[in-house]
């Protein structure tokens, strides 16, 4: 037992050795680059103030996205997540390829989905909404998924044997018992949405982000720590403003 503890230690440093050479990890490029940091953080004072109205609406456009988005996905993702729960699946074969198109819509970061949607639609935060939906969709349906497997079975049988439809059974027996975790899970993937949406601009799809990339571009260093400033009083806002809410519903 521990000769095998010893190799699979050895395997996992060798692994992390492997990634550290892919992830070409340079410490003395990092301390070569730390003055050139400290001057443009000098660069930056005193931030500008002038185009704060733009700036603020780019952060109220940021949070309209994400806020967009997480309803519009959760209300889809709740059927799917009851689809692929295993306990109260329809139809366990179908669940299956179910199951893999929500993965696949949660390992494609938005981002990327931000990007297809720009070259559909065009430029602006419509495209950051429709990629926010696709991919909050899957991660909310895996999440809401696993929270109903782990429900008791009693409630469910209980109205069952009442003679009770299956949507009978979901609206009256399930959804109450889940609802609480259910709406932590959006408010959450809400919280992680606002950050995302911060740098969703960058690509052409709205929000803020489309500020930082202005400044980065040019150089503006006072813009660009005026914009970082006001994107970090948001995300502190609505953070604190979740978890009051998530102590609230629970």
């Amino acid at each position: 037992m521990a000769l095998l503890r010893f190799a699979l230690a050895a395997v996992i440093v060798v692994l992390f050795g492997i990634c550290l050479k892919l992830a070409e990890v340079d410490p003395a490029a990092l301390v070569a680059g730390l003055p050139r940091l400290a001057t443009w953080a000098a660069k930056s004072w005193p931030p500008y103030l002038n185009d704060l109205d733009v700036y603020w609406y780019r952060a109220a456009e940021t949070v309209a996205i994400a806020t967009v988005a997480t309803v519009f996905a959760t209300v889809f993702a709740f059927p799917l997540s009851i689809f692929i729960a295993r306990n109260i699946t329809p139809s366990p074969i179908l669940s299956v390829p179910v199951r893999m198109l929500v993965n696949c819509f949660r390992g494609v970061d938005t981002i990327v989905f931000a990007l297809l949607f720009v070259a559909a639609v065009g430029l602006g935060p419509f495209a950051g909404v429709l990629g926010m939906i696709v991919h909050s969709l899957g991660v909310i349906a895996k999440l809401n998924s696993e929270v109903i497997e782990t429900m008791p079975k009693a409630p469910l049988e209980a109205a069952a044997m009442t003679g009770a439809n299956r949507t009978k059974i979901v609206s009256y027996a399930l959804l109450p018992s889940v609802l609480p975790n259910l709406t932590s899970v959006s408010l959450y993937v809400w919280e992680a949405n606002v950050r995302t949406s911060t740098i969703l601009g960058i690509v052409g799809a709205g929000g803020i982000g489309i500020e930082i990339k202005a400044a980065i571009d040019l150089l503006d260093f006072p813009k660009l720590l005026t914009v970082t400033i006001i994107m970090l009083i948001m995300v502190t806002i609505i953070d604190q403003f979740s978890a009051w809410l998530r102590r609230r519903l629970a």
